[in-house]
């Protein structure tokens, strides 16, 4: 256990991305993103559609789709840049979706149990599991029968972002990666949405809210907000850049420069 006590010391850093320059095959997309995420904080990455928000997620996970041009990213220290996505999300990284699938003939308790054991590489005690799974499915307040329905499948949009919330909780992974967790949802759904995340939040892991908007952030409190245009980030400040953005958008940053 101590070789591994660093990681759970709050203030100590848990991700780093270094002037990381993405593409895809016709594109380049992130132009020397540069992020520090230290344990207990959370951190929001907003900007208009196309800024390159998505792919600063599927960067870190290394999702084939993005070809990384140059740049580092690190995870406690450990250079994960080359690691294949299953290996980084068994280091402890987890990302939502946008569009959550739907998976027919798998039920969401089996999905689960199936990814925890992955994740962990332990053997999963069926009846603890349920019990914890309801626990949180009650905290959430999601329809207890859900855990044997297929996964996403007949869900609403509020249902799907809720059910991944859930697996955050279970998974309890070191960074969590929300990808637009807040997108389409009332505002009861946004939340149960934020719950979760406090739930989930304490001082040996962090997330990353990635947004376009600020209705999430109503219920949480931020450490950071970053503004990235056009594939930089142009400014770094606290919750109150996020009301700023809220006030008057994006215009003003889009001539800016990294800070």
């Amino acid at each position: 256990m101590l070789t591994y006590r660093k990681e759970f010391i709050m203030g100590s850093k848990l991700l780093e991305i270094k002037d990381l320059y993405v593409k895809t095959a016709d594109k380049e997309i992130l132009k020397g993103i540069n992020l520090n995420i230290n344990n207990g904080e959370i951190h929001v990455i907003m900007g208009p559609n196309g800024s390159g928000k998505t792919t600063t997620a599927n960067a870190i996970l290394n999702n084939p789709a993005y070809i990384r041009q140059s740049g580092k990213i690190e995870l406690n220290e450990e250079d994960i840049t080359n690691l294949k996505t299953d290996e980084i999300a068994r280091k402890g990284v987890f990302m939502s979706f946008q569009l959550p699938e739907e998976i027919p003939g798998i039920t969401v308790s089996n999905f689960l149990r199936y990814a925890k054991n992955k994740v962990t590489g332990k053997p999963v005690k069926i009846f603890e599991f349920k019990d914890e799974l309801k626990k949180y499915m009650k905290e959430l307040n999601i329809n207890s029968q859900y855990i044997e329905r297929s996964l996403n499948v007949g869900f609403s949009g509020g249902e799907k972002k809720k059910n991944e919330i859930l697996q955050l909780l279970v998974l309890n992974p070191k960074l969590a990666i929300l990808d637009e967790t807040d997108s389409g949802l009332d505002v009861d759904a946004i939340k149960t949405v934020s719950k979760g995340i406090k739930m989930f939040k304490n001082t040996e892991n962090a997330v990353l809210i990635i947004t376009h908007n600020t209705k999430i952030l109503h219920s949480l409190k931020v450490d950071y907000v970053h503004i990235l245009i056009d594939g930089k980030i142009v400014k770094t400040g606290g919750h109150e850049l996020a009301k700023e953005i809220e006030e008057n958008g994006y215009g003003q940053y889009k001539t800016g420069v990294e800070g």
